[in-house]
């Protein structure tokens, strides 16, 4: 790319999302292409970096995002990947599966919805009979908090009303609804979306129901699994083999309707398909920049994606040159 002008696209990330998404493969891709990635000093301010067409990040806090707003108005060019305010809304497990009900589905039967949930903010919340008695088990009980924590992370599986008492508020209890034992995940990345199956929970039967009451955590469960189908993993393999992938217009439909909900460009969420009702299918999560490194060719991806906001970038700066030199020849000569 000698002679040509380089894309500069900020990183703002911690240490270990650095490893994992910013690898020596992307690095070298996005310079052949133009595109130059810069580690951004979060101990330093921003005006004292850069200048940059792009920047990305997956920080939190206050005094971060003034100063990435602070930075927008002085550098009105730079596109901001993405918005604190719309990120924040995947941090709480409230907020976070709203945008699902904003989706459009083109093509019947298939269906999108989320799984009956309900929120409990206290322990209080726990003697609402009508309400316990509403959901049916088992229940996926998940922190309120989804920062990507460890504490975020903790999710156990009740079977029963008695497993109930041995978790502690707040948290959000999700209907489980067996799935084959197999999630889909679909990345998005601006316009680009990509699905991919993944091994999931297994599915639960009814003589478990009442034989379990102590709640069981997500790695529990994965052992057991893992157990039951043997040390080669065999059933869990026959599990993906045949999934069927959810129709290519449905996942169209479900990336560009959740990007433009949640005015997101980076996030992948993750799509269940009902056992009962084959056409059912259930966002059970979203997640804010998730590893892209994981996805077939993220180098490309990434890259393209990044060609994509300064071709952005450039016609917004040419229709604003535009407005102006309209705006001066409709201007009256004095």
């Amino acid at each position: 790319m000698s002679g040509e002008t380089m894309i500069e696209v900020g990183y703002a990330l911690a240490d270990k999302k650095v490893k994992s998404f910013v690898q020596p493969s992307l690095i070298a891709h996005a310079r052949s292409k133009g595109v130059n990635l810069v580690w951004v000093d979060i101990c330093k301010p921003l005006e004292e970096q850069g200048p940059f067409d792009v920047i990305i990040h997956k920080l939190a806090g206050e005094e971060w995002s003034k100063q990435l707003a602070e930075y927008k108005v002085r550098h009105p060019g730079v596109i901001i990947v993405d918005p604190p305010e719309a990120i924040e809304k995947l941090h709480n497990r409230i907020s976070m599966l709203q945008a699902v009900a904003q989706v459009q589905i083109s093509e019947a039967p298939a269906t999108c919805g989320i799984p009956n949930q309900l929120i409990v903010e206290n322990a209080e919340a726990m003697s609402n009979k009508e309400a316990i008695d509403a959901l049916t088990f088992p229940v996926i009980a998940k922190p309120l908090v989804a920062d990507g924590s460890a504490t975020s992370h903790a999710m156990f599986l009740i079977f029963n009303v008695r497993g109930l008492v041995k978790l502690k508020p707040p948290m959000v209890l999700q209907e489980f609804v067996n799935h084959g034992g197999v999630i889909f995940k679909v990345y998005v990345a601006g316009e680009y979306f990509k699905c991919v199956q993944r091994k999931s929970l297994p599915d639960i039967h009814e003589d478990q129901m009442e034989s379990t009451e102590e709640p069981l955590s997500f790695s529990q469960i994965s052992n057991m699994a893992a157990a039951a189908s043997g040390e080669s993993g065999t059933l869990v393999d026959e599990n993906l083999a045949n999934a069927k992938f959810p129709p290519a217009s449905f996942i169209a439909d479900m990336a560009n309707g959740l990007r433009e909900a949640l005015g997101l460009r980076l996030f992948n969420f993750d799509v269940i398909r009902d056992t009962k009702v084959g056409n059912r299918y259930l966002v059970i999560d979203i997640n804010y920049f998730p590893g892209y490194a994981k996805m077939p060719e993220y180098e490309s991806v990434l890259t393209d994606f990044f060609l994509a906001l300064a071709r952005e970038k450039a016609g917004a700066t040419a229709s604003e040159s535009l407005a102006a030199i309209a705006n001066q020849l409709s201007t009256p000569i004095k």
